[in-house]
């Protein structure tokens, strides 16, 4: 990676980052025309509480992210130098012409289809690649780091060295459902069973040269236990779980909650 893709966090520290997803509070937002809960506002609390970054996922129906919050957002950021903005989505909607006028830090390209009310697939490699490379190096053209959302399979990480991406983002539903049997049953076989693809497709990531973010269904409640596991996550990008903690304990109070989940978890 260029030093141009770095940041001070990516200079300094092997800590995971804390990226919070917005989309659940545009999307409260979107049901009535009051503008009500801010998008900025809660941006800000995140960010004066530690947040390390945001994350939007805008969708091409606008449904719960609109262009106007990425305006908005990429101006807030201006005053937070050292915390990064992700914009995530399909390339082949509407994420290329975002990215190429906000220039986030970093554009997480996911497979979803118009239709899909989340994601819940990594890109199919080496199937996808033909159409992913002048992607891949449109962005980096720009000067914005790539992140590639991968089901957690080990031998894909080669093709994604291959298409010249930065990051991998592993998608990271299905752990959390074995967790959540464990939790639910007492038990803890269901999560050591579900961790394993991850440990191994980080591994292989990680050896060849590439870093790895994570997402999907990450809670309070897992958030430790993947990070104690899977070694040197460089970044978690959580929403909807965040948003429900919210609604009970603030944003501000959120946010410190999964940071010491963090810093609680034990360094594989």
């Amino acid at each position: 990676m260029s030093e141009s893709f770095l940041t001070a966090q990516e200079q300094t520290t092997d800590a995971t980052a804390l990226s919070v997803n917005l989309n659940k509070v545009a999307l409260l937002r979107n049901a009535r025309a009051l503008d009500i809960p801010s998008v900025l506002k809660a941006a800000r609390v995140c960010l004066q509480a530690g947040a390390h970054g945001l994350t939007v996922h805008p969708r091409p129906d606008a449904r719960h992210i609109r262009e106007s919050d990425v305006l908005q957002l990429s101006g807030l950021l201006k005053e937070w130098p050292t915390r990064e903005f992700n914009i995530e989505g399909n390339p082949f909607h509407n994420l290329m012409d975002l990215v190429q006028r906000f220039r986030p830090h970093q554009a997480t390209l996911v497979p979803d289809s118009m239709e899909q009310s989340t994601s819940d697939h990594g890109w199919q490699l080496p199937k996808d690649m033909d159409a992913l490379r002048p992607i891949v190096q449109q962005l980096k053209d720009w000067q914005v780091r790539v992140s590639l959302f991968m089901d957690p399979i080990a031998d894909m990480m080669i093709h994604c060295k291959a298409l010249g991406v930065q990051r991998v983002e592993l998608y990271t539903e299905g752990f959390a459902r074995a967790h959540a049997k464990d939790l639910q049953g007492n038990t803890t076989h269901h999560a050591r069973q579900a961790i394993q693809p991850y440990i191994e497709a980080a591994k292989a990531a990680q050896a060849l040269g590439l870093q790895v973010n994570a997402g999907h269904d990450l809670s309070a409640l897992n958030l430790k236990y993947f990070l104690t596991h899977v070694p040197r996550v460089k970044e978690v990008s959580i929403g909807q779980a965040f948003m429900a903690d919210a609604l009970e304990n603030g944003y501000a109070s959120t946010v410190q909650l999964y940071l010491d989940q963090m810093t609680g978890a034990l360094k594989p």
